[in-house]
């Protein structure tokens, strides 16, 4: 497991490799001129020229990109164009709230989403099998800001239960804090439970068909046994991979759940920065999301030998 975990940490070396230089190029393939673009439409010559060599843009491409990955390397990230701090600060300010989204968002979306998919399959073909599938379609198709807004007019504005944005800490209140993260939560899951859901729903159906299936179910053994202790296990390694991919919606739908909530994240913070083309910030967070993803699949990888003790490295 050791040698597996050296090679599979040796592998995303050239991974991230690719990742920070496609992150650098932002500044290069981004349409116009970025010294232009930031200094605004009615700015002299002079004042793009000091935009340029502030941002390095005079130096050659790779002689630049090097200065720029050496520093990453040594943990900075740069300082942000308008803000003039530097951006690990910034992301460190903003790491918090996305941080909690996320976490209740995962954990909640699967304590619901695996036991839907589990309870289709076993009922494939009733109205319970339907049902599953048609909030899981419903969840996958309908974009999470129109799902947000639909959260807000019912939960917020007619109903007044829950508040309508914004974020409070968990060192100022565990009420304020989890009441904050709810419609965020169900917002951000219901995409990424559909996708679970329906692949869960397929793993099993799979599973169920057999042989050791039906074996197990001639003996007696209750459903639950059946289900948990048989076909769940062996259905694990396949839902816990695209729990992984899945990792993927989760980060793009932290952007516009942020937004929509006025969440002052991670996805905030990123909206902002495009807005305002503040290039060494969103260098930074692309460059975090995409270390956060590579790190989730290792971890996913791992799992397997945990799940399914067949599986070694």
């Amino acid at each position: 497991m050791f040698a597996y975990l050296v090679r599979r940490l040796l592998a995303t070396i050239p991974v991230m490799g690719v990742v920070a230089l496609f992150v650098f190029s932002l500044l290069y393939i981004a349409p116009g001129d970025p010294a232009a673009v930031i200094a605004g439409d009615f700015a002299t010559a002079q004042q793009i020229a000091l935009i340029h060599q502030k941002l390095g843009l005079d130096e050659p491409f790779f002689v630049r990109f090097g200065h720029w990955l050496w520093a990453v390397l040594h943990g900075d990230l740069g300082i942000s164009i308008f803000t003039n701090l530097p951006v690990t600060q910034l992301i460190g300010q903003r790491l918090e709230p996305t941080l909690a989204l996320t976490l209740t968002t995962l954990v909640v979306t699967i304590v619901f989403a695996v036991p839907l998919g589990v309870i289709a399959a076993w009922k494939a073909g009733t109205w319970i099998d339907r049902l599953v599938m048609i909030v899981a379609v419903a969840g996958f198709s309908l974009p999470a800001f129109v799902l947000a807004y639909l959260l807000i007019l019912a939960f917020s504005i007619k109903l007044d239960l829950l508040p309508v944005q914004g974020y409070v800490s968990f060192r100022d209140g565990f009420l304020p804090f989890i009441e904050h993260l709810i419609l965020p939560s169900i917002t951000l899951g219901l995409v990424y439970g559909a996708l679970i859901a329906r692949f869960t729903r397929a793993s099993m159906l799979e599973v169920l068909s057999q042989d050791y299936i039906r074996t197990a179910q001639a003996k007696g053994l209750a459903n639950d046994q059946v289900l948990l202790r048989h076909a769940l296990k062996n259905a694990a390694v396949p839902i816990a991979t695209v729990i992984g991919i899945g990792i993927a919606l989760l980060i793009s739908g932290v952007i516009v759940t942020e937004t929509v909530f006025a969440i002052p994240g991670i996805g905030r913070l990123t909206v902002d920065a495009i807005l305002r083309r503040d290039y060494p910030i969103i260098q930074g967070v692309v460059l975090l999301f995409s270390a956060a993803y590579v790190l989730v699949n290792l971890l996913v990888d791992v799992s397997y030998t945990l799940l399914d003790p067949r599986v070694r490295y």
